[in-house]
């Protein structure tokens, strides 16, 4: 599939577009590509950044999707960001109120929890490029359509979930099994990193810093090569969101 053709069907699917609310934790990690599809589109983005005092929504009246992103705090740390405690609350709604949810690493743990799973210490910490695959139910899902059944993914994180009871596994890894899942009919969560480009992994490696077995270098060097593959495999399944976002607004109206 063409990335004129995506562009194209986009502005057909956005005919009922409404606002799509991006939650950030953390100023340097903002929505990267996620930014740059929708934009070019019909539908409206607003950014509540949590870390400089953004409050989330008291009602979820207008609001047409949420992706929550990442950030290097953990869900379990509350009382040091309150503000996980009110996503948390949150995302609840949104699970009652079926909007569809994209969570992205941390994005997706707060969503496992949300669920009433367990959000835990990993007993790896996954940083750089791994290989993931999709379950049977992955390759049939809305979010995955068209996209290949093996996924070259960028991942960094120190913390895994265990899988909600009611939660489909989408993707699974070698190292940390649950790296994508769905709750109820349009809540998705990844572990991994779709909205990256080489400036942010940059960023990201100058802010955090890595362990000193990881090459810097090399995990750059990677990333600029995967980067025509993840740019295509990362609009495809923005494209896909942007369906389930339309095809699931028309059901809540019916």
């Amino acid at each position: 599939m063409s990335f004129i053709f995506i562009l194209i069907f986009n502005y057909c699917l956005a005919s009922m577009a409404g606002k799509i609310l991006i939650i950030k934790h953390i100023e340097i990690e903002g929505p990267g590509s996620i930014e740059e599809f929708f934009r070019d589109t019909a539908r409206r983005l607003s950014t509540v950044s949590l870390e400089k005092g953004g409050s989330l929504p008291q009602t979820l009246d207008g609001i047409d999707a949420v992706i929550s992103l990442g950030g290097p705090m953990n869900v379990y740390e509350e009382v040091k960001y309150p503000f996980l405690e009110a996503e948390n609350t949150f995302i609840k709604n949104l699970l009652q109120e079926e909007i569809p949810f994209l969570g992205i690493c941390l994005g997706a743990q707060l969503l496992a929890k949300a669920a009433g799973a367990q959000v835990n210490k990993s007993s790896i910490k996954e940083i750089g490029w791994y290989e993931i695959k999709l379950t049977e139910t992955g390759k049939q899902d809305r979010l995955f359509a068209d996209m290949p059944f093996e996924l070259s993914v960028f991942e960094w994180h120190e913390d895994t979930f265990e899988l909600p009871k009611e939660a489909i596994l989408l993707a699974q890894g070698k190292n940390c099994k649950n790296q994508a899942f769905r709750v109820g009919r349009n809540a998705y969560g990844l572990q991994f990193h779709v909205e990256i480009n080489p400036l942010i992994i940059h960023s990201w490696i100058k802010s955090y810093g890595i362990p000193e077995d990881i090459d810097g270098e090399s995990m750059l060097f990677e990333t600029v090569k995967q980067k025509e593959d993840l740019d295509r495999q990362s609009m495809l399944m923005y494209l896909n969101f942007s369906r389930i976002i339309t095809q699931d607004a028309a059901v809540r109206i019916a």
